[in-house]
């Protein structure tokens, strides 16, 4: 029988299967699931460096961007051929896929990954992928994949009456989606422990970044979406750049421990006025008189479809076990980036946003 290897552990290891492992309890309500750990001098680095990414949307074509520049091979999912056909332009393997309408037949890159990152939102009904359970063993169970990742949201805690929330705090999501969400985490770290692979799972606040950010929202007079509206009186709102998403989806690679979740936040859950009044000062002091709106608006992809959630989300399993030190932790530098970046206001020219995937 041909051994599965485990990202992270040497083969001898991973031949083992799940006979050597310590079957304990997760933290944060993901139940039912092995851990491995392996010392340092039994982590080895991974071989293969190719990643395939379901949902190529804003976190997902940022990943796929910054792993190509290091040398990765990627591909991945869109939904649609106008989408499929810009990301062949940026140089990706690319797949029109459905999960509600599609089998996984076609997605030839899919059986070569060694990385698999999921970034499709589940609906109230619960993950699209995941109801295609045979289909998803038949393709990634050749012995290629060392790592899955999982993209969900701080959603998944509900309103925790203002009080600091870390990964063992009990989940008690509020809506449908947010129930999927959590019902999802489980579901991908169970499979990635039939397969014998890494899994993690990345409770992602608000997602900012170039093009979608209280900078793009004052400059490009964007509407407010129903969700942003109801999220104007919370006192705390999580968030975090996509290139610190990006960091965090990074370091689990190497990552010992193998079932764990992480909160994917920074450190200033600023309230989303604080954060537009920023921006606002930070444009006029630019381009005087072009931020054409003011107050609490936001742009951010926000993770958190709940307009009950408060929380203080806290980011410190992260550092210590992922090693993860923040480029922007606070909304100030990320936003101070995003400014210096821009030699001109953007004249209505976003991101490249291939989906609503996160």
């Amino acid at each position: 029988m041909q051994a599965l290897q485990i990202s992270g552990c040497p083969q001898s290891l991973a031949a083992a299967r799940f006979s050597s492992r310590r079957r304990t309890r997760p933290p944060g309500g993901v139940s039912g699931l092995a851990f491995v750990v392996c010392s340092s001098a039994e982590r080895r680095v991974p071989g293969g460096r190719k990643i395939f990414v379901f949902g190529m949307g804003f976190v997902g074509i940022h990943v796929s961007r910054r792993l190509r520049e290091e040398g990765w091979e990627v591909s991945g999912t869109c939904t649609s051929e106008e989408k499929k056909k810009k990301l062949e332009e940026m140089g990706f393997e690319a797949f029109v896929f459905d999960a509600g309408e599609n089998d996984l037949a076609n997605v030839n890159a899919l059986q070569q990954a060694t990385h698999l990152l999921l970034s499709i939102p589940p609906s109230s009904s619960g993950d699209p992928l995941l109801s295609l359970d045979e289909d998803l063993r038949s393709k990634l169970g050749s012995g290629n994949l060392q790592w899955l990742g999982y993209l969900s949201s701080t959603s998944v805690y509900g309103d925790c009456g203002g009080a600091s929330v870390d990964e063992d705090y009990q989940p008690n999501p509020a809506t449908q989606t947010a129930k999927a969400r959590l019902a999802a985490e489980q579901g991908w770290l169970d499979l990635g422990h039939d397969l014998g692979v890494s899994a993690y799972v990345f409770r992602l606040g608000g997602i900012y970044g170039p093009g979608r950010s209280a900078l793009d929202t004052l400059v490009n007079l964007e509407a407010l979406s129903k969700y942003q509206k109801m999220r104007e009186s919370r006192k705390y709102t999580a968030r975090i750049h996509v290139e610190d998403a990006y960091q965090a989806i990074k370091s689990s690679f190497a990552a010992p421990k193998s079932g764990r979740v992480y909160n994917v936040v920074d450190d200033d859950p600023a309230p989303r006025t604080e954060v537009f009044l920023f921006a606002e000062e930070l444009i006029e002091g630019k381009w005087p008189g072009k931020a054409k709106r003011t107050g609490a608006e936001d742009a951010e992809i926000s993770q958190e479809n709940n307009s009950q959630g408060e929380k203080r989300v806290l980011n410190t399993r992260l550092k210590e076990e992922l090693g993860v030190r923040l480029i922007h932790p606070s909304y100030r530098s990320g936003l101070r980036s995003i400014l210096d970046s821009w030699k001109s206001p953007p004249q209505q020219i976003r991101y490249l946003d291939l989906g609503s995937n996160s």
